[in-house]
């Protein structure tokens, strides 16, 4: 006779029955305690678990895009370089953006220089190889600089530091997967991404001025391969007295730019979980970007506390890796621990670390040296260790014997944006260019004051900072032995009372 047991509650809870034929017969005692406790020890949360949100759309949505920013970090910030060129400027691939004079607050960049001439160009090889022709360094100027590709690597260092050892040359880039023969005579660098971008310093000569640094600059060339044999006229553009808003946005049009690389640059398969993770924002190559009502008020938000949150860290975790063990000076040229700015090892990724760098800074070299051609060292709190604040006054006391080869400069820049502060006067930065217009100590240094007004008679030594919190960064260019070493110490700012 076939037998069929089951569980049956009961007042005193679940018990095993057998149905035989026509009779039921309930086991109680020990076998049903042992049967009643047969459940899976996984599979489900605790009891009385539920949900933390409701709307699980939107909350898979934030949690992708929050994270998409921080992946995407590096690429966007490049991009908005290319974009606003575009746009603002009425650029194209291989025109040259150069600069006639030091940038002003117009340049609106990541932790820009406004000492030395910018020059800057795009280029997209789908559309074949791009040659860029360098003029060696020497008596009339010098460039120093980068040339990245689309996620922000450095695929090329150029200038005395450089792949061309400052001595010039045709610098050839070609695309993902080219198979052609290089001719000769070129440096060949093999790009991963399509869309590459380049910015230099111009950098003048000993007697020579920013006017002889902006000729220099206009001797760059930059063309297709397939018009080496006859390259055409070379396009400047100058936007010196031209707003070139360059900085990424923390809003939803954060992610109408990430739609734009991804659309056109070779997914790595590093990549692919997370280009999966963006389907959930409507961003998927070959694809048009069209979100809806709920993904766009994620996207908004997400953006917004990636801001934020890069914000604290830099406060909490960054404003620890002091340059001087008793100093409050952080550089910007975090590497990782390849010394690189990849942030790849061999078993992950460090999207944090990658994001953080990325978000205050760009074109950084490809390896960081133990003698590195420029430094760029951030003061992150006064002598007291006081995060510097919007509204206050602060000096700082520059020596006489600074430890560089070329120039230092100090620049402040907004902590909100890591941009030039706008200003009556526009004066971002003070430099040993400058010192002839500067009061000088007896020692021969010179005292820089950053805030929102200056001491009385002190207004040659003052850079204004307009209500916004401070970031003073000084710069080395061609530091010695004593930087590098760390045998120099440089003075911490101090708040003046």
């Amino acid at each position: 006779m076939n037998r069929r047991e089951f569980l049956v509650p009961t007042a005193a809870g679940i018990v095993a029955s057998t149905l035989s034929g026509s009779i039921l017969t309930v086991a109680t005692g020990s076998n049903v305690q042992a049967q009643a406790n047969q459940e899976p020890l996984g599979g489900r949360p605790p009891p009385g678990s539920a949900p933390s949100v409701k709307d699980f759309d939107y909350q898979i949505k934030y949690q992708r895009a929050f994270e998409a920013v921080l992946w995407n970090m590096p690429a966007i910030a490049i991009y908005s370089f290319r974009r606003s060129a575009f746009d603002d400027l009425g650029a194209k691939d291989h025109d040259v953006i150069a600069y006639s004079a030091p940038a002003t607050p117009k340049l609106e960049a990541l932790t820009a220089n406004s000492t030395t001439p910018y020059i800057t160009a795009f280029a997209d090889l789908r559309k074949g190889p791009t040659v860029v022709d360098v003029p060696p360094a020497g008596a009339d100027g010098s460039l120093y600089g980068q040339v990245v590709d689309a996620w922000q690597i450095t695929i090329a260092d150029v200038g005395p530091a450089g792949l061309d050892q400052g001595k010039g040359g045709r610098f050839l880039f070609t695309p993902p997967g080219y198979k052609e023969a290089i001719p000769d005579g070129y440096i060949h660098v093999a790009s991963p991404n399509y869309r590459i971008a380049f910015a230099f310093r111009s950098v003048p000569a000993t007697g020579k001025s920013v006017a002889d640094a902006y000729a220099y600059a206009k001797r760059l060339r930059v063309y297709s391969l397939s018009e080496a044999a006859s390259p055409p006229q070379q396009r400047f553009i100058d936007p010196i007295n031209k707003r070139y808003a360059t900085l990424p946005f923390y809003d939803e049009r954060h992610f109408e730019d990430m739609h734009a690389i991804i659309s056109v640059e070779p997914v790595k398969e590093q990549d692919k979980v997370m280009m999966g993770m963006l389907l959930s924002l409507g961003i998927e190559k070959g694809k048009p970007f069209a979100p809806d009502g709920v993904t766009k008020r994620a996207m908004r938000q997400a953006a917004i506390d990636a801001w934020f949150y890069l914000q604290g860290w830099f406060d909490e975790v960054l404003a620890r890796r002091t340059y001087w063990p008793d100093r409050h000076y952080v550089s910007l040229l975090q590497a990782d621990q390849n010394r690189t700015f990849t942030f790849t090892n061999e078993d992950r990724i460090d999207l944090i670390e990658r994001a953080a760098e990325y978000f205050w800074c760009t074109y950084m070299p490809k390896v960081l040296s133990d003698d590195p051609a420029t430094q760029y060292l951030i003061a992150m709190a006064d002598k007291d260790g006081m995060k510097l604040e919007a509204g206050k006054l602060y000096k700082l006391d520059v020596p006489a014997n600074m430890p560089v080869k070329q120039f230092w400069a100090l620049t402040v820049y907004d902590r909100a944006t890591f941009a030039f502060i706008y200003s009556e006067s526009n004066r971002t930065t003070l430099s040993s260019y400058d010192l002839d217009k500067l009061k000088k100590n007896a020692d021969g240094g010179v005292t820089i004051y950053v805030g929102p007004k200056p001491p009385a008679g002190l207004e040659a030594n003052w850079i204004p900072t307009s209500g916004k919190r401070p970031m003073p960064t000084m710069r080395f260019y061609g530091g010695t032995e004593a930087l590098n070493r760390k045998t120099f110490v440089m003075p911490d700012f101090e708040e003046i009372t």
